[in-house]
């Protein structure tokens, strides 16, 4: 009895040893992510010339420190090798696509704003038969009932 409780003993530590491979992080490990992706975020914004306090808004789930720890290196090794800003080109290409998006929808419904007075009538005609259609089955059922 106690060799099978060695051989279970043996079996379930072998069988934990591989908890890191099942996703089971520790807070240290994780910590550390936490404070790599925030370090990168604060670098990235400061590279692309965002102040610090935009990238604290537009970065609201990342560390504040961590953003301004990698804000603050990546400002420091900017001025050290003297390295420009690098303007983002994906926001004027978003704000071209939205201006004609915005355009679009304008000339659409200008041109629905513009439907002849005919249509206009054949439509408000369609609209009053069907409100009357429901009142006759009412009336139908009022007699079905009396009788």
């Amino acid at each position: 009895m106690p060799r099978l409780a060695l051989i279970a003993t043996l079996l379930a530590l072998a069988a934990l040893s591989g908890c890191e491979m099942l996703g089971m992080e520790s807070p240290e490990k994780v910590a550390a992510a936490r404070d790599a992706e925030g370090r990168a975020v604060g670098g990235a914004c400061r590279h692309a010339g965002r102040a610090i306090e935009d990238c604290y808004l537009l970065n609201k789930r990342v560390d504040k420190a961590a953003i301004f720890a990698g804000w603050r290196d990546m400002n420091d090794y900017m001025r050290e090798n003297k390295i420009d800003v690098v303007a983002p080109q994906l926001l004027a290409q978003l704000a071209l696509a939205k201006a004609a998006e915005a355009k679009a929808a304008a000339d659409a419904k200008a041109a629905a704003e513009a439907k002849p007075p005919e249509a206009k009538a054949s439509d408000a005609s369609d609209g009053s038969a069907d409100k009357r259609a429901p009142a006759k089955p009412k009336a139908r059922d009022a007699k079905a009932g009396g009788a």
